[in-house]
């Protein structure tokens, strides 16, 4: 949606599904979910509840007849015979839903799905000064928003929050983490690729029934085997199961019920180099 100054849009329809520009909070490891804050939407003061970090982007957007704004939702509208309530333009129609659009509660759970979240990425060219003289360096921002009422675990395709027999931990996200991986190694890729897993806890875990699995949803089941607190383990992947493309993608650790524990993304530069182990 470039703004230049007066708010021009241009609609494009995504399919919800990877591999693509679609967004999903969960499948995506755009960025892990303990980075997320709880904000109130507006209290009194300077730059401390959600509306006024929100305005603050994208207001400078507004200001900078250079700046983008992809906004990741549904349209609405037209509605040919009611102005917009905030901009007065006529038929009224816009984008809503900018936040996670999955794992609901109540009456929202129909509108549950994967591979649709919504969302904002702001992209602030680099500012050079007369001289030459490089004043402000080009600047992505993201803004990914989820009400509080929503679960974090959601089914791969339904987007339902998920439900199993034995209770769900609150925050069994990060217990293991994907630490590194070797996506391009030397000569063929099959049977050679890997994952480093380390244990963040001070408890030994089971890793029985968890698995490894890929931005298509393929899986590799890990070994049985108990890994100590602060210890690694090397996850070598085989050509039937997960497999990690040199063209960029995602790793994710389930665990045995199926539920994400960590999840990580890379690009094609950073598996240029053949034989070289990625950190993250």
């Amino acid at each position: 949606m470039p703004l230049k100054n007066y708010g021009v849009m241009k609609g494009r329809v995504i399919g919800s599904r990877p591999g693509g520009i679609a967004l999903d909070f969960i499948r995506g490891n755009l960025f892990h979910r303990t980075q997320m804050r709880s904000l109130p939407y507006s209290v009194p003061g300077p730059d401390n509840d959600l509306n006024e970090k929100l305005d603050a982007y994208v207001q400078r957007a507004i200001d900078d007849e250079d700046a983008t704004i992809y906004a990741f939702g549904e349209r609405w509208g037209p509605e040919n015979d009611q102005r917009d309530r905030y901009f007065g333009f006529l038929p009224g129609n816009g984008v809503h839903d900018i936040h996670m659009n999955q794992g609901n509660a109540g009456r929202f759970v129909e509108q549950d799905g994967v591979w649709q979240d919504g969302g904002l990425l702001l992209h602030f060219p680099a500012m050079v000064g007369s001289g030459g003289e490089l004043l402000f360096p080009e600047q992505w921002v993201g803004v990914f928003l989820a009400f509080q009422s929503q679960a974090w675990h959601t089914d791969d395709v339904t987007g339902h929050r998920l439900t199993t027999e034995q209770p769900v931990e609150e925050e069994p996200d990060g217990s293991v983490r994907i630490v590194a991986a070797m996506i391009n190694p030397r000569g063929d890729d099959a049977g050679r690729e890997r994952v480093t897993l380390l244990n963040t806890t001070p408890d030994i875990i089971d890793l029985k029934g968890w698995s490894i699995a890929d931005r298509n949803k393929r899986k590799t089941m890990l070994a049985a085997q108990e890994l100590n607190p602060g210890a690694t383990a090397l996850v070598m992947l085989s050509s039937g199961g997960a497999q990690l493309s040199n063209d960029g993608g995602i790793i994710t650790l389930l665990d045995k019920q199926g539920l994400k524990i960590d999840g990580v993304s890379y690009t094609r530069e950073q598996v240029a180099r053949q034989g070289w182990t990625i950190v993250f």
